[in-house]
């Protein structure tokens, strides 16, 4: 039950992010695909990646998972809250910045433009990134090994399995210059190029 702070800051900061990712979602709910590249093994790990985000709120809402706590410092629990909130305005921003250019599945929009202005001026792939730093967080406010891990053990191989089609999809879209745009950024750790003199 709600016995920790960290349960309490983990509900409500998980509040916060389903929110900002349900009005994105409603925002472009009817904008078509142009090119709609759906396979199994993306729909298969989307779903074990919603499992992975609700197993935390029967770890915080009841002690059937009590059994596999375990100890760790409280400040990892405030950097984990930390971590969240980063999540959720980067969550936020990427949504915000790429607005009716942004589909859950992999594909292309009618009339989709390349982002790169605002967070996806250094990173490719924010959404992800926001998403691992919720995983993190979740490991560092809930100590449990099932809640605490359960995002980040089907988010890693999913990343790891669709970010390469997404990037050839869009390669495939937008030519040279999503290939340029590639050099010049991060995929989800922010690259930064240095002014040149």
């Amino acid at each position: 039950m709600f016995n920790s702070l960290f349960k309490i800051v983990y509900f409500i900061e998980f509040l916060i992010i389903v929110v900002v990712r349900k009005y994105y979602t409603a925002q472009n709910r009817k904008i078509e695909l142009k090119v709609d590249k759906k396979f199994g093994i993306d729909n298969l790990f989307l779903g074990l990646n919603g499992v992975g985000m609700i197993i935390p709120l029967f770890y915080v809402f009841s002690t059937w998972l009590d059994f596999a706590n375990y100890p760790l410092p409280d400040i990892l629990g405030y950097i984990g809250a930390l971590f969240f909130a980063a999540g959720i305005w980067l969550l936020y921003r990427s949504h915000d910045d790429l607005g009716k250019n942004w589909s859950p599945v992999i594909g292309i929009r009618t009339k989709q433009k390349l982002v790169t202005n605002g967070v996806y001026k250094h990173i490719r792939h924010p959404m992800y990134a926001a998403h691992m730093l919720w995983a993190i967080a979740q490991i560092l406010m809930l100590h449990n090994w099932i809640a605490g891990y359960s995002f980040i053990i089907f988010l890693i191989p999913h990343y790891l399995i669709r970010v390469g089609k997404e990037e050839k999809t869009l390669v495939s879209e937008f030519g040279s210059v999503y290939q340029d745009y590639i050099k010049r950024t991060g995929r989800i750790i922010p690259k930064f190029n240095r002014l040149k003199k």
